[in-house]
């Protein structure tokens, strides 16, 4: 092997390696995580997105919530992930797929899953996708379902207001 095709390979090696530790992972969602959340979002607006790899609506779902993060920048949008914690790395390769790496994201991390639910909304009984609408005085609307990209608008003239 010449010296500049072992020097093109390691260089390849570099870069493919920085782009992986780039794309961090999500964060570890156990119990007092949703206040965490809630804490060190006082005063902003923003939606919470709960959605699984198993979710066939959350996965079609993805690439409109991308494409509002890109027109919406300022909207705060945090991911969070019902999955066992074992799908981590599923996790990672979705939301890669749909450009959602460089928002905040959260993905379960304790097996006894209707504990976390229940933190976050003890009304809610795990259906998928749920989005949460908070305004900056954290007054949350909770939507299960997929919505559409007008059900959005209408939610962030409501929080954004």
């Amino acid at each position: 092997m010449s010296l500049k095709k072992l020097f093109s390979y390691l260089l390849f090696l570099l870069l493919a390696s920085l782009n992986t530790i780039a794309q961090a992972e999500p964060s570890a969602f156990t119990s007092g995580s949703y206040q965490q959340i809630l804490t060190s979002n006082a005063n902003q607006p923003f939606m919470l997105v709960i959605w699984s790899v198993n979710c066939s609506s959350c996965l079609k779902d993805m690439e409109l919530l991308s494409s509002i993060h890109k027109s919406k920048p300022e909207l705060k949008m945090i991911m969070l992930a019902a999955d066992e914690p074992s799908a981590t790395e599923q996790i990672q390769q979705i939301l890669e797929k749909n450009q959602l790496t460089e928002i905040e994201n959260w993905a379960y991390a304790d097996d006894n899953t209707q504990k976390l639910q229940f933190e976050i909304d003890p009304k809610w009984y795990g259906e998928l996708p749920r989005t949460y609408f908070f305004d900056k005085a954290h007054q949350r609307t909770g939507v299960s379902g997929v919505l559409s990209k007008e059900d959005y608008d209408a939610m962030f003239d409501k929080i954004l207001k």
